[in-house]
């Protein structure tokens, strides 16, 4: 391949660098990565022959082959014949219930091999995920960099088994990631011990009236934290969290209680409503129009996971009885949100099978493209809208100078159809590269996570 080294116009290149990270990366060789189509995932557009020039952990400048000046010296990483997106963003799973770090960074070495580069557990053993997370952030161990939260419920929630795993040697309710809220709790105290566990966020989840989930969204935004929350938390309405201004909110199924004129009180009362497909499968239904309209205009990120109401058969073994939601009712509130513009992101609240190859959050974004919505919106959920779930949109979610070298080269196009992301080449996190033929596949040892001892879960996933 011939490229020219001369001069830069305005035109041809663009050039930035991060402050904060500057220090970072003095002293650091660039990489070139030459030859890629490289996919904008806010507008569908491609340009070809892509150069993109990485320092450190950062992109710090990006051309074209024949505009951008690159050193006879340098390393140059030819990705020709590729196309080239922004790492993966997986915004919904509990990799460390109950904790096990083996069980863990297995699971996360899939993540970052299968073009994940960065993941949000809402919700876990933070104790462990902190150690795993610095591990990930400083390329110690293969793994997307993690992003976690604490978690709020009612007390009464607290008698849930994975509550208890999740606390375990501290008390369920009263430990600083596991918090009993009630109207008597401090709660910018709350929210202080939230912080003390270095996560970024609180996961809003059950038995929990809508003043609280309001009380607590605003004092975590003055303390500089996210607010994600369930869609329903039971008695607190999707609307209610809506209303309270919360950044994420997770489960679609849960959205059609705020058509119920009865609705369930308890995240355990749940089951004794189940969802009419005939409300909500033509994705019509006009109090949730509404309640979408409102997401659309406030920015409310919409976690579906469709992943975990998806027809599977080996969950039939838990219980005869039909889903307490339907998919076709799941698909049809999902382009319902779709068409009034409500952002969505990736996220499955799951792991696949420890003998796929591939991950969760592919099936995901293949179960929104056959849901209907366009390729390039299931990769700007799954990127850009991801980084924004996480408060990361200004490191990551885009390929752009000054942020993050998490980059995916694939050998399909992705806008043809969204399960081309398997098609991976490469991985580039923060710089390092993983490329696919290194992967080393999971033992079903390894990818055994920790009994609950004794305790059975009655459910086959956290929804």
């Amino acid at each position: 391949m011939v490229w020219k080294k001369a001069a830069v116009t305005a035109f041809g290149l663009i050039t930035a660098m991060m402050p904060s990270f500057a220090s970072a990366q003095e002293g650091a060789e660039p990489v070139y990565f030459v030859g890629a189509q490289l996919v904008d995932v806010e507008t569908g557009a491609i340009q070809g022959k892509s150069a993109i020039k990485v320092t450190g952990e950062l992109i710090s400048a990006i051309g074209t082959t024949d505009t951008l000046a690159i050193p006879d010296e340098a390393e140059v990483v030819d990705v020709s014949g590729t196309y080239v997106i922004p790492g993966l963003i997986n915004v919904h799973e509990h990799m460390n219930t109950p904790p096990k770090a083996s069980y863990t960074e297995a699971m996360m070495r899939r993540e970052l091999y299968g073009g994940v580069t960065a993941v949000r557990d809402p919700a876990d053993d933070t104790r462990l995920l902190s150690e795993i997370a610095r591990a990930a952030k400083l390329g110690e161990i293969p793994s997307p960099d993690i992003y976690y939260a604490t978690f709020m419920a009612g007390p009464s929630f607290f008698k849930d088994p994975r509550t208890q795993a999740s606390a375990s040697g501290e008390v369920a309710g009263k430990a600083p990631w596991m918090q009993a809220i009630t109207d008597d709790t401090d709660i910018p105290q709350a929210i202080a011990w939230a912080r003390g566990t270095s996560a970024t966020g609180i996961k809003i989840y059950a038995n929990l009236p809508g003043h609280l989930v309001k009380a607590l969204t605003e004092e975590a935004h003055k303390q500089g934290m996210l607010a994600w929350s369930h869609s329903m938390v039971f008695p607190a309405t999707p609307s209610d969290s809506i209303d309270a201004g919360v950044d994420v909110v997770s489960h679609i199924c849960d959205f059609a209680y705020e058509a119920f004129d009865e609705k369930p009180t308890s995240y355990p009362d749940r089951q004794n409503f189940p969802i009419p497909a005939e409300k909500f499968a033509a994705g019509d239904n006009p109090v949730l129009q509404d309640l979408f309209e409102r997401m659309a205009e406030q920015g409310t990120i919409l976690d579906p996971t469709l992943f975990v109401y998806q027809p599977r058969p080996e969950f039939a073994r838990y219980s005869d009885a039909p889903p307490r939601c339907p998919y076709n009712a799941i698909t049809g509130m999902l382009l319902q949100a779709y068409d009034a513009g409500v952002p969505m992101v990736t996220g499955t609240d799951g792991f696949s099978a420890w003998d796929d190859p591939y991950l969760s959050v592919h099936i995901e974004m293949d179960l929104m493209q056959r849901a209907g919505m366009e390729p390039v919106d299931v990769l700007k959920s799954a990127t850009l809208n991801g980084a924004k779930a996480i408060g990361q949109e200004e490191l990551m979610g885009t390929i752009q100078p000054g942020k993050l070298a998490n980059l995916v080269f694939l050998n399909e196009n992705p806008l043809n159809d969204i399960n081309n992301t398997k098609a991976i080449e490469l991985v580039v996190k923060r710089g390092t590269q993983y490329p696919r033929s290194n992967y080393i596949s999971l033992t079903e040892e390894e990818a055994r996570p920790r009994p609950m001892d004794s305790v059975r879960i009655s459910t086959p996933v956290m929804e």
